[in-house]
């Protein structure tokens, strides 16, 4: 798309940050969507690059108003959507939440988008709307199986913007990474949680089931996707996934976590950390060709030896005092 003006919703947040600066660094013109508080806090953009600091607009809002996106997007030429709740277990107890920023905020894009005249609208999904893997690796063509609110909720998103670009030939682009990973993530997901447990002393590592497999994809990859689809006309209509089509389980992850940072850990099974049975996703393993014929994207970081060193360049930054300080590792985040 050349050098262009670009809203990015949930630009506060962990990959949304690092899409940021990116784009910046790439030349085009960046307006930060965060959400807004009264502490004027822009979430990991206010620890974002140097180079980066100050070449970026910030526009404090809620995806869940419509007016705010609205105005947000007025002047722009694409935007890329990643606002949303993403926890799963908050998502059990408190599902309403999600339906209003996932789905009405997704609904909030889409129809500014399309009265606005935008010209790209990269909608981010989830590698949990496929639910537990019915065939490996998993194409675009997998069945949708909602087992959590928050993947059920994801499903209703994806379809909404996809029914714009049918009713309306809003030009939508759906993006499905896969377990994405990488300095800034939460510890609310597996990665984080192993690695700022060992970082702060501990050796007896909590976590919740084990044998489920994931295929992880490193950030700086999944942002590269979200890079290339801005300029792939034919991805316009599509749903790509976003992996690097390696499947691993949380047990031998934490045991490669342990190894790049030179340990030895005992895991203990922390009942608050299981999903209800029925809910966990056992198996992901992307099938990413469609990406590579649609984009041009591979994932530099593929495979089981990416893999490691995608864990070597997370466990730098998380072992950075000042990083490490910014979660609280006794906590059970969710």
């Amino acid at each position: 798309m050349g050098n262009k003006k670009i809203l990015v919703t949930g630009a506060d947040g962990f990959i949304g940050s690092h899409l940021v600066e990116a784009l910046v660094r790439s030349g085009h013109e960046v307006r930060a969507f965060v959400l807004y508080n009264s502490f004027s806090t822009w979430g990991w953009l206010d620890r974002c690059a140097a180079d980066v600091a100050g070449h970026f607009e910030v526009f404090p809002g809620d995806i869940r108003d419509p007016n705010g996106v609205r105005t947000a997007m007025r002047g722009c030429d694409a935007v890329m959507h990643l606002a949303a709740l993403i926890a799963i277990p908050f998502s059990y107890h408190s599902p309403d939440t999600y339906v209003d920023t996932n789905i009405k905020g997704t609904l909030n894009v889409v129809q500014a988008a399309r009265d606005l005249g935008v010209e790209r609208v990269i909608q981010t999904s989830t590698s949990e709307v496929y639910g537990t893997a019915r065939y490996v690796p998993i194409d675009e063509s997998h069945p949708l199986q909602g087992q959590s609110p928050y993947s059920a909720s994801k499903i209703g998103a994806d379809q909404l913007a996809m029914s714009f670009h049918s009713a309306f030939d809003t030009p939508v682009v759906l993006l499905r990474p896969f377990n994405t990973y990488g300095p800034r993530q939460s510890a609310r997901a597996v990665i984080p949680t192993i690695i700022t447990q060992i970082a702060d002393g501990q050796r007896r590592i909590k976590l919740g089931s084990l044998h489920p497999t994931r295929d992880f994809s490193y950030v700086e990859d999944t942002v590269s996707g979200f890079m290339a689809a801005l300029d792939a006309s034919q991805a316009i209509g599509e749903v790509i996934n976003i992996g690097s089509g390696f499947e691993i389980s949380i047990g031998e992850t934490a045991k490669a976590i342990a190894e790049v940072m030179g340990v030895e850990i005992e895991i203990e099974t922390d009942d608050e950390r299981l999903r209800p049975e029925k809910s966990e996703v056992e198996r992901l393993w992307a099938d990413n060709s469609k990406a590579a014929r649609l984009l041009g994207w591979t994932p530099a970081h593929g495979g089981r030896e990416g893999f490691s060193q995608g864990l070597k360049k997370t466990v730098q930054w998380f072992q950075d005092r000042e990083n490490l300080k910014q979660y609280k590792t006794h906590l059970y985040n969710i």
